[in-house]
């Protein structure tokens, strides 16, 4: 069993959590996400996570105000109302202070209210329901237009001129690969927060598809930078 099967119905998730704020990152669920984690408050928070129930919350700040205000120290911008919460699954200290740690996903959630904390992160009531889909693996992936998301895949990752492991691909379930794909894709703020709140896979996966048609349109037409 995973890690994070443990986690069968909302009821099992907690009503607050700790949130992170970061631009252009994205977790999804049973999905990855790597963070190096060095602001003091944020060193706080994944002790304090570590001593707990190992849950956080990831969020982007809501609009170009808000991303360039996160970046202040002190400051406590705007946040989207939905993010997805993760278990810490992997945590190592380095030489210099810093903590690298893995989340892995485990769903969405939507902020009801944020709380008056007196720790330095930030703590949120959030509601799980709406997203209760999460929590089964696999849910809505017969439905994935896959062959059509690998074409494109293909076709950027040749005009890109880079390489791709297409044996662990094929051997991807469409939920991680759909995800997968999304989490480490080149797009801004508001892209990948619109991959996130997709409501289903299939939806996630169709738009991912049109971004990159987009990209590689927009780059064909010399109108983009490579990226």
């Amino acid at each position: 069993m995973g890690l994070t099967d443990q986690y069968r119905s909302v009821a099992d998730l907690p009503g607050t959590i700790p949130v992170f704020p970061l631009a252009g990152a994205i977790l999804l669920p049973r999905g990855q996400l790597p963070l190096n984690i060095f602001e003091p408050r944020y060193l706080k928070m994944v002790d304090d996570a570590l001593r707990g129930e190992r849950i956080i919350g990831m969020v982007q700040p809501d609009g170009d105000e808000a991303i360039l205000a996160s970046q202040i120290p002190g400051k406590t911008p705007k946040l989207c109302a939905i993010g997805c919460a993760g278990r810490i699954t992997s945590f190592a200290e380095t030489g210099d202070g810093r903590i690298v740690i893995t989340l892995t996903g485990i769903s969405r959630f939507r902020i009801v209210n944020e709380l008056a904390a007196v720790t330095p992160y930030r703590q949120c009531e959030v509601a799980w329901e709406e997203f209760a889909d999460d929590l089964v693996a696999g849910h809505g992936q017969d439905a994935v237009s896959r062959e059509r998301l690998l074409e494109i895949l293909k076709e950027y990752l040749e005009t890109h001129e880079l390489q791709a492991d297409w044996r662990a691909i094929r051997l991807s379930s469409n939920e991680t690969l759909v995800n997968s794909l999304c989490t480490v894709s080149p797009y801004g703020p508001r892209e990948k927060q619109a991959l996130l709140e997709a409501k289903t896979l299939e939806d996630r996966n169709q738009m991912l598809i049109a971004l990159t048609e987009k990209a590689l349109h927009e780059l064909a037409s010399g109108d983009a930078p490579v990226q």
